[in-house]
């Protein structure tokens, strides 16, 4: 008497789609158990978009297994008026289907995949600032502008942005620099904080964040 196929056990999976999958395996319940070839399932399923590596087994009596570690989200990356979707090696794992991604930090910018996750894993180490960034512009190839969810634009160096990071967080923590109805922050200059005001707002920034000074007719102001 021979095995018949009754389960079909997919561990892992969570965005792949599962229709996808079951098309590759292509079996019925009560199909022989050894008709099927799991190492040619293997190589169809891996490659699938989501997956980054996967294990087919056959499992006596009657399952067949599939094994994924799929691929992690990062970002969502802007190119030629298209959204695509990068993980966290900031290679790109679909194009389509991306409205469930909506709250990731949007990139854009000629070779912004390839420094995404180092601006990520940076941004993750500051909790409070990484939930205020709705889009990263990669400025040159060299460096990043964030533009956060209230509108305020923080220009990141090109070297040591993990430190500005910090330093923005602490401001903050500190004196809540990005709740001020500011227009932007260049962190760029590792010994000061520049930050553009709006019009009309300079005064209530001069004592609130112990400027140093203010020109007339100057976007900059020291903190």
């Amino acid at each position: 008497m021979g095995f018949a196929i009754e389960n079909i056990l997919v561990d892992g999976r969570r965005y792949a789609d599962a229709h996808v999958l079951l098309a590759i395996v292509n079996v019925e319940k009560g199909d022989p158990l050894f008709s099927f070839d799991p190492r040619v399932a293997q190589e169809l399923i891996s490659q699938v978009g989501w997956v980054e590596s996967v294990q087919v087994e056959r499992r006596l009596p009657s399952t067949i297994y599939i094994g994924l570690k799929e691929r992690r989200p990062l970002a969502l990356w802007q190119s030629e008026k298209r959204l695509k979707l990068l993980d966290d090696k900031g290679k790109v794992i679909v194009t389509s289907n991306l409205q469930r991604f909506a709250d990731l930090i949007l990139v854009i910018g000629k070779d912004s995949p390839v420094a995404t996750p180092e601006l990520i894993g940076n941004l993750q180490a500051e909790p409070d600032i990484y939930k205020r960034v709705e889009m990263a512009k990669y400025i040159s190839q060299r460096r990043w502008d964030l533009q956060l969810k209230n509108g305020i634009e923080v220009k990141l160096p090109e070297e040591d942005m993990g430190l500005a990071l910090a330093r923005l967080a602490r401001a903050q923590e500190k004196d809540g620099l990005l709740d001020k109805d500011i227009r932007s922050i260049d962190m760029r200059e590792i010994d000061r904080i520049s930050v553009r005001t709006k019009p009309g707002k300079v005064q209530e920034y001069k004592t609130d964040l112990k400027i140093e000074a203010a020109t007339k007719g100057k976007a900059g102001n020291n903190i």
